[in-house]
Parts: C-alpha cells; sequence; structure tokens
C-alpha cells in the first residue's frame, strides 16, 4: 500500500482514514468489506428506477388530464363548438324577428283577439290537414270523456274512505260466501238423508204387508150357540 503524500490535500490522512487503517491492521474490517461498502450501483439503479417511475405517474397524470379535456369538450360541444354557435344564432335571430313582427301587429292582434271567433275559419296548409283531421277526433274523444274525467278528479279526495269502504264490503263478501257454502254442505246433507229415507220406505211398506197376511183371524160364533145363552138367561 503506498504511502499517502503528507502534502497532497486528496490523500492527507484524516480521523476517519486513520481509524480504518488502524482497523484493517487489527484484521477487524477487511479490503473485501470496504469495496464492498464503496459500491453505489445498486443505489443508483434504484434511483434511476424511481425516477422513471415518477416519469410515467407524470405522463399518466398529463394524460388523464387531457382525456378529461377531451371529455369537457365533448360534453359542452353543442355550447362552445362553432357550428352549433351557428345553429343556435340563427333561430335566436328567426325568434327575435318573429317577436319583432308580433310587437309591430300587436295592437292589431289584440283587436283579433277581442272579437269572438265565431264561424271563423283558420287557414292550415294543406301538409297539415291530415294532421287536423286525427287532432279533431282527438278532441272529440276528450270532450265526450271530460265528465269522466272531472269526476275522477273530484273522487280523489275520497279516494281512501272508498277504498275502506270497498275492503269492508269485500269481507262481507267473503263472510257471505263461506255462509253460502256451508248452506250448501247442509242442503247436501240433507239430501243424502231424504234418499236414504225414501230408499228406507218401500221396505217398511213391506214389512207391514207381511204383517198383515200373517194376523189370525177368530170366526164367529154360530146362531145356536146365541139362543142358548138367551134362553138359560131368561130361565
Amino acid at each position: 500500500m503506498a504511502a499517502a503524500n503528507p502534502w497532497d490535500p486528496a490523500t492527507a490522512p484524516n480521523a476517519a482514514g486513520l481509524l480504518l487503517g488502524h482497523l484493517i491492521t487489527s484484521e477487524l474490517v477487511t479490503e473485501e468489506m470496504l469495496n464492498i461498502s464503496k459500491k453505489s450501483t445498486s443505489c443508483f439503479v434504484n434511483f434511476s428506477r424511481l425516477q422513471r417511475i415518477t416519469d410515467i405517474q407524470a405522463e399518466i397524470y398529463q394524460k388523464n388530464l387531457e382525456i378529461e379535456l377531451l371529455s369537457l369538450e365533448k360534453d359542452a360541444a353543442d355550447v362552445v363548438h362553432p357550428s352549433f354557435l351557428a345553429q343556435k344564432c340563427h333561430s335566436l335571430q328567426s325568434m327575435n324577428n318573429h317577436l319583432e313582427a308580433v310587437l309591430k301587429e300587436k295592437r292589431s292582434l289584440r283587436q283579433r283577439l277581442l272579437k269572438p271567433m265565431c264561424q271563423g275559419n283558420l287557414p292550415v296548409e294543406a301538409v297539415y290537414h291530415r294532421y287536423m283531421v286525427h287532432l279533431l277526433e282527438l278532441a272529440v274523444t276528450f270532450i265526450e270523456r271530460l265528465e269522466d274525467h272531472l269526476e275522477t278528479i273530484r273522487n280523489i279526495p275520497h279516494l281512501d274512505a272508498d277504498l275502506k269502504k270497498m275492503s269492508t264490503a269485500l269481507a262481507k263478501m267473503d263472510i257471505l260466501v263461506t255462509e253460502t257454502e256451508e248452506l250448501a254442505e247442509n242442503v247436501l246433507k240433507w239430501r243424502e238423508q231424504q234418499k236414504e229415507v225414501s230408499s228406507y220406505i218401500p221396505k217398511i211398506l213391506a214389512e207391514k204387508n207381511s204383517l198383515h197376511k200373517h194376523d189370525v183371524i177368530v170366526p164367529p160364533l154360530p146362531l145356536t150357540s146365541k139362543v142358548n145363552v138367551q134362553t138359560i138367561n131368561a130361565k
């Protein structure tokens, strides 16, 4: 190991160098251990990886911002895009012209509105005639059902009471159905009993006839006996 130049500030011994030299001479620390500690490639590699990760995250963040800007531009295209703005300006201009014409003819329009629309003809273009026919059919149907609709609207506040009445009526109907089923069962039982009784009647009549045939008939006494009894009594 070359001796350090005491006049060179780069190779001048310091406290750390002297300590390391003492440790090496005492064999507590080896040159290999010092060389391993001097390796800094792994640290720089990790640092470069961290730098790349940071750059990638920044790029992802930038792309997300661009995507959000594009989505906002798409959502606000009907407001910001020149073509949509031109269409809206045209619509607003036509509406403005129509309102100006209405304001110019305000007096005549007011007079026309004050006049009754009796036996008046409304000019309708030929393209819309079929739609007017359909509209008149709908108007007639609506007028026919107007009273029913009004009655339905009037009954809306009483809807809860009507539902309660309907529930009560349904409960009564269930009771009546149950009673009717019981009565039908009783009628069927009574019919079965009547059938049994009617089947027993011929048997009973046959038994009575047989009893009448087997009864003992006592023959009447002769007239001589009666005459003898009378003479004895006379004596």
